[in-house]
């Protein structure tokens, strides 16, 4: 193990203890580690620059006022997954935003939700290309998201094996077997 899981907080999900890799379902944790480790060999992302935060931001409110949280998972689900930015870049960008009189906050159960101003609306009026959009075109950035579902579907795998009964390891080995030969067909296609 490289501890890649355990800097998260959740502890490792590919640690089975001493019910695992030596009992009768030991194949499955074979399994769950190579796949682990195909998904490991991490596949360069684009990073996204400073002025993407802000762009962003400036997107979205164009749209509808939010809160922070609502910004930063509608850059997620907007980018597919592959860039959440940091609330330590989205909240100096809007408290930015707020001093250049391009947004306004107002506080409502002590949750600040932000909008356009004025000058906000006409900074957006060019409305350029949101930078999720932009993300996508970039080289490599189509890769991203299939690492990330490939350990949760692994994690996922692991779970059922350490905690299903054997109907349910059953039916876990056939929906990743039904997967394997989807992603198979996919290639076919082509």
């Amino acid at each position: 193990m490289n501890g890649s899981f355990s800097s998260n907080g959740f502890g490792n999900p590919f640690d089975f203890g001493s019910g695992g890799r030596g009992g009768p379902g030991g194949a499955i944790w074979e399994a769950m580690d190579q796949l682990r480790n195909a998904f490991e060999q991490r596949i360069p992302t684009p990073r996204m620059g400073r002025g993407d935060v802000r762009a962003a931001v400036l997107a979205l409110l164009a749209e509808q006022p939010m809160h922070g949280y609502q910004i930063i998972n509608e850059i997620s689900e907007r980018s597919g997954g592959t860039w959440k930015p940091s609330a330590g870049s989205v909240y100096p960008t809007l408290q930015l935003l707020a001093d250049e009189g391009l947004i306004e906050a107002v506080e409502d159960n002590g949750r600040k939700t932000y909008s356009l101003t004025e000058a906000g609306r006409e900074a957006t009026a060019e409305d350029k290309q949101a930078p999720w959009e932009a993300s996508a075109s970039r080289p490599g950035a189509h890769l991203a998201a299939l690492p990330k579902a490939g350990m949760e579907l692994a994690a996922a795998a692991a779970q059922v094996g350490r905690t299903g009964s054997p109907e349910q390891v059953q039916q876990a080995v056939a929906v990743l077997e039904d997967a394997r030969r989807k992603l198979y067909a996919i290639l076919a296609a082509d």
